[in-house]
C-alpha cells in the first residue's frame, strides 16, 4: 500500500504541469498560452503576421510581408504548425514507424505522441513553406534562388535541403539540439556542425526567451539550449531524460490503474465521456491520467453522463 500511495503522490506532482497529450492539444495550448499575442511578431520562416481563426488556425497576411506564392495558394494563405524537427525525423527511429508509419505511431506509441506534441518543437509558419520544407534536413543553399518573394527561407527540392532565413537559424539549432538530447535521437556529424555554427552566430533573442518561458509553464520544463543551461558539442551523448520521464509516468499510471482495479473502481474519460470497467474492458489502463474520473459504480458514471466503452465485453 505504501508503494501505491507513493506512486499516486508522485503522479499528482507530475500532473501539475502536464504536457499536451496530442498534437492537436499542443496547437491549441500554443495559441492560448504562448502565441496568443504574438501574431504580429512574424512566423518562423518568413516573418509574416497572421490573424487567428478557430482554435489554433490562422490566415497569413502575405501582402504585408511581401510573400510571393510559389505554387500552393491555399496552403500559402493559412497558418500551419511546423515541427522544426519533422515527425518523420524522430518517428522513423521508432519501431512503430517501421510497422505502419505515422498513423501507427500515433495509435500505438506514447513516446511518439509525446514527441509529436512537444511544444518546444512547434512554430507557426506559412503553410506553403511548411509543405515545401517537408522532412528535409537543414543546410546552406547559397546558389539556390529565393522562391517566396521577400521571404528569404529557401528549399532545394532536388537536394532535399532547406535553409531557414537568418532570423530563424539560431532558433532552429536550439530546437534541434533539444529534441535530440531529450529523446535520445541520432544526428549526423555534418548536421551537428552546421547547427553549431548557427547556434554560435545567432544568439537567443528576447522573443525566443519569452516563448520558452511560456512553454515551460505548460510543459513543466524549458529548452536548456535557450536558457543557456546546456551547450552542444560534436558527438554529445543525448541525456534521453524525456524518455525516462515518460517511462516513470507510465509506471505510475500502471500502479494507479492496478490500485483502482483492485478496489473495483471504474475509470471514466472526461474527454470522451466513456467509462471503463476493471474487468472486461481492454482500454481500462489506457486512459491518460489527466483525463481520468473515478467512479464507484457504473450507475454513478451513467448518472454523470458517461457511457460504457464499446469494446467492453
Amino acid at each position: 500500500m505504501y508503494l501505491i500511495a507513493s506512486a499516486l503522490v508522485a503522479l499528482a506532482s507530475l500532473s501539475i504541469s502536464a504536457a499536451p497529450l496530442t498534437f492537436d492539444q499542443a496547437k491549441t495550448e500554443l495559441r492560448r498560452q504562448v502565441f496568443h499575442d504574438q501574431n504580429t511578431a512574424g512566423d518562423l520562416y518568413c516573418g509574416c503576421n497572421w490573424q487567428w481563426q478557430g482554435r489554433s488556425g490562422g490566415r497569413m497576411d502575405l501582402a504585408a510581408c511581401g510573400y510571393k506564392i510559389r505554387a500552393q495558394e491555399v496552403r500559402a494563405e493559412r497558418l500551419e504548425w511546423e515541427h522544426v524537427m519533422p515527425a518523420w525525423a524522430f518517428g522513423h527511429q521508432r519501431q512503430c514507424w517501421q510497422q505502419g508509419g505515422r498513423k501507427n505511431c500515433i495509435r500505438t506509441d506514447p513516446v511518439f505522441r509525446a514527441m509529436e506534441a512537444d511544444m518546444h518543437n512547434l512554430w507557426p509558419t506559412v503553410g506553403e513553406v511548411n509543405a515545401d520544407r517537408s522532412n528535409y534536413n537543414f543546410g546552406q543553399l547559397t546558389s539556390t534562388p529565393y522562391r517566396y518573394g521577400a521571404c528569404t527561407s529557401r528549399v532545394d527540392f532536388k537536394q532535399r535541403v532547406a535553409e531557414p532565413r537568418n532570423e530563424a537559424k539560431g532558433t532552429v539549432a536550439r530546437i534541434q539540439f533539444y529534441m535530440h538530447d531529450r529523446y535520445g535521437l541520432n544526428m549526423s556529424r555534418q548536421q551537428q556542425q552546421l547547427l553549431m555554427a548557427w547556434y554560435g552566430k545567432y544568439p537567443v533573442t528576447e522573443p525566443e526567451r519569452v516563448r520558452d518561458q511560456r512553454i515551460a509553464r505548460v510543459m513543466g520544463h524549458s529548452n536548456p539550449y535557450v536558457t543557456g543551461e546546456r551547450t552542444w558539442s560534436i558527438g554529445k551523448r543525448p541525456s534521453g531524460e524525456g524518455l525516462k520521464e515518460l517511462e516513470k509516468r507510465t509506471q505510475i499510471a500502471s500502479a494507479q490503474s492496478s490500485h483502482a482495479a483492485a478496489q473495483g473502481e471504474i475509470i471514466g474519460n472526461r474527454n470522451s465521456k466513456v467509462f471503463h470497467l476493471p474487468q472486461g474492458c481492454p482500454s481500462y489502463n489506457q486512459v491518460a491520467e489527466r483525463n481520468r474520473v473515478m467512479f464507484d459504480t457504473a450507475a454513478q458514471a451513467q448518472a454523470d453522463g458517461y457511457r460504457k466503452a464499446g469494446n467492453c465485453r
